[in-house]
């Protein structure tokens, strides 16, 4: 198995970052021909997910998200750390995606990005990419 850690700097607070480039990079430099690569966050206030990156579809994505767990929702949490919201969007949302491989080359679909989501930025922050060969 091949581990590798990314660092990722956020500018926002609520931050849609396109990291297909990066882990395209971490699949060549692993050598790996056929499997299957995990990325992981390891933070409760960040997600990943795999979609379009179309800037209608992201503001869209963005509307959705801050409807569903509004900023300011009375929630029991922000009396600790005024970002109950942030936990709570990283809970319906992934901490870790999976994605098949061959010949070197992410079996994504022709649209298909995957993004990393700053929900309590900005900050710095770490994924691990995971690579089983086989």
């Amino acid at each position: 198995m091949f581990v590798k850690n990314i660092s990722i700097k956020t500018t926002k607070n609520f931050e849609l970052v396109d990291i297909t480039k990066k882990i395209n990079e971490v699949l060549k430099i692993s050598g790996a021909k056929d499997g299957l690569l995990n990325i992981f966050t390891r933070h409760t206030t960040t997600a990943l997910f795999i979609n379009e990156n179309e800037d209608g579809l992201i503001k869209d994505y963005e509307d959705m998200l801050f409807k569903l767990v509004p900023r300011r929702g009375g929630y029991r949490h922000d009396r600790i750390d005024d970002n109950a919201h942030s936990h709570l969007k990283s809970i319906i949302l992934n901490t870790s995606i999976t994605i098949p491989f061959k010949d070197s080359k992410l079996l994504l679909g022709t649209w298909q990005r995957i993004f990393f989501v700053e929900l309590d930025g900005p900050r710095s922050r770490n994924i691990i990419v995971s690579i089983i060969e086989g």
